[in-house]
């Protein structure tokens, strides 16, 4: 395909949409090409020949007249129809997907596509399933297949004219039917109606490039069937195209949580089964994912099923992206909302908002346009900010105010580390919240952490109920040093994760990592939290072999004795 010259791979994408799979003759490939692009005869047999030099066009005999040709297109991709049953497999499948659309068309309509594929292929699966056990106990074939198609044995409500194969029958249809299938499914299954309702499939190849793209995608995923892969690897592929695509989206403003950063947030909330847990700024649900996953490791997947899983987020795609992240992982115990956090909290009990046992968010950092006028257009503004008001420029103190306000339990929020040493506003905001002993502990994480930015975080650690050993204390934690060192991104290793777990966990002081302060202390640090302040690193000193030290003085003597000789002859 790279070795094509860019105007005939035009017409090759162009015929690609038009014919899709289907063979064509001569005569309707001229039609087509002299139509869009006025090319002679002569030229169309000019692309012919060269597309076909690439393997890209296969040519056989019409069996009904053996003088005439007949032209069938294949894809650049020669995959070779397979069951994915592992997470290898399916990252493989998906890098090919990331190469086809490289960063000329969004990135979700992979995500679509999986889940539509996954979603189709599972239908399948449990109709061929329930079929095969009824026909076992002797209902006849008619009456099998009605009762196997029936609502209750399947996840979605999946009319069999918009599975996947169906769709894929018509290629030259293939835009038309994905977009009366989404608008049908919408109908049909309204708790997930905006994960179907938020894609535009005519509006998105009203371009012919993304026509042509998205018949390569389609080609490429009909490769494969998806039947015997589970919820697992079909999850964490979801998340491999997240974190694939994190570095560009980052650029665009889109904000990704290193999966790592999550993990240890999660590890220090130690959620346990049956307790709500809370993320007021969903993204694509990786918060809740994880603490899914993290009881599921403990305690099993029969417990994991016993939490109660809420998020709120205010953009409808992305909240369409975090509920098939949540149904991709198999996870169904969860409720997402849409809507503005800090204006309209969705979740309500009585006549207030919800409590949680444990909240836990990567909030939108320094977040602006949410000043007191602003918020007190709201609901429940004076018991969700009782603390006070931050500026215009920065809403890091108001995300923390809901969220505390929101806790049974314990809170962790991952933000900029001039949240916990700013002044003005938002250290009044700081000091009161430390006053009332909320504060347990101040994690300062290493830089270049964050596709979006290079800086480093604090995850600071609130809880409502602190033993008494941990009154009036506050542990903080320098894990800036902590980290595997990559080429642009740096990581957590798990090893990491666990040395600042444990100190954590059991609130101990370790020399040049972490320090139990009192309020007292903080007073007179002027209610500045930032463990940088107050846990100096112990940086160890590099020693170079002697050897090397002296072979390199060798050369520097060398060089001095010729520039010494240099100036002797420039003075005489």
């Amino acid at each position: 395909m790279d070795k094509l010259p860019n105007w005939i791979k035009n017409r090759y994408l162009r015929m690609l949409d038009y014919f899709g799979s289907q063979a064509f003759t001569f005569d309707q490939a001229f039609d087509l090409l002299n139509k869009e692009y006025k090319h002679s005869e002569e030229q169309v047999k000019v692309i012919l020949s060269e597309i076909k030099k690439a393997g890209l066009l296969r040519v056989t005999q019409n069996p009904k007249d053996r003088r005439e040709k007949i032209y069938t297109l294949k894809t650049f991709l020669n995959l070779q129809t397979n069951h994915i049953s592992t997470k290898d497999q399916l990252i493989n499948l998906l890098k090919q997907a990331a190469d086809i659309i490289r960063t000329r068309v969004d990135y979700t309509f992979i995500l679509l596509l999986l889940f539509y594929k996954a979603y189709s292929d599972k239908w399948e699966s449990e109709f061929e399933e329930v079929k095969t056990k009824l026909l076992s106990k002797g209902w006849n074939e008619v009456e099998a297949v009605k009762e196997a198609e029936s609502a209750p044995y399947h996840v979605f409500n999946f009319p069999k004219e918009f599975l996947w194969n169906n769709i894929r029958k018509d290629p030259q249809r293939i835009t038309e039917k994905f977009s009366i299938a989404m608008k049908k499914l919408a109908e049909l299954n309204p708790n997930y109606h905006d994960i179907f309702a938020q894609f535009d499939f005519h509006q998105f190849t009203s371009n012919p490039e993304n026509s042509a793209i998205l018949n390569q995608l389609i080609e490429l995923f009909s490769k494969f069937s998806f039947k015997e892969i589970s919820g697992d690897i079909l999850g964490d592929a979801y998340e491999w195209i997240l974190k694939y695509f994190a570095p560009t989206k980052a650029k665009e403003g889109e904000v990704y949580t290193p999966r790592e950063v999550i993990r240890l947030m999660v590890e220090i909330l130690d959620p346990k089964p049956k307790s709500s847990i809370y993320d007021p700024a969903l993204g694509s649900a990786g918060m809740l994912i994880i603490a899914y996953k993290y009881i599921e490791e403990i305690y099993g997947k029969e417990e994991a099923n016993t939490l109660l899983l809420y998020g709120q987020e205010p953009n409808p795609k992305t909240l369409a992206l975090a509920k098939m992240n949540m149904l991709l992982h198999d996870i169904r115990n969860f409720q997402l909302e849409l809507g503005d956090t800090l204006l309209f909290p969705k979740f309500k009990e009585g006549n207030s908002f919800k409590r949680f046992d444990y909240v836990i968010a990567n909030p939108p950092w320094n977040q602006d346009g949410y000043d007191e006028d602003t918020l007190k257009k709201g609901e429940y503004w004076q018991e969700r900010y009782k603390y006070g008001f931050a500026t215009k420029q920065s809403a890091d103190w108001i995300w923390i105010q809901h969220m505390l306000a929101s806790a049974q339990e314990k809170a962790a929020v991952v933000i900029d580390t001039g949240s916990v040493s700013r002044g003005g506003r938002e250290k009044l905001i700081r000091q009161k919240i430390v006053e009332d002993d909320l504060v347990e502990s101040v994690i300062l994480l290493p830089e270049k952490l964050f596709y979006n930015t290079g800086a480093p975080a604090v995850i600071i650690v609130f809880h409502k109920n602190k033993p008494e050993e941990k009154k009036e204390k506050v542990l903080l934690i320098n894990s800036s040093k902590e980290y595997q060192p990559g080429k642009k991104q740096n990581s957590l290793g798990e090893e990491n994760i666990k040395k600042i777990v444990d100190v954590y966990r059991e609130f101990k002081e370790v020399e040049g990592f972490s320090k139990i302060i009192s309020l007292k202390e903080i007073e007179e640090a002027d209610f500045n939290l930032s463990p940088s302040r107050f846990v100096i690193k112990i940086e160890e000193e590099d020693y170079r072999p002697i050897n090397e030290i002296r072979i390199e003085l060798e050369k520097l003597e060398v060089e001095r004795r010729k520039i010494e000789e240099k100036l002797k002859k420039i003075i005489s």
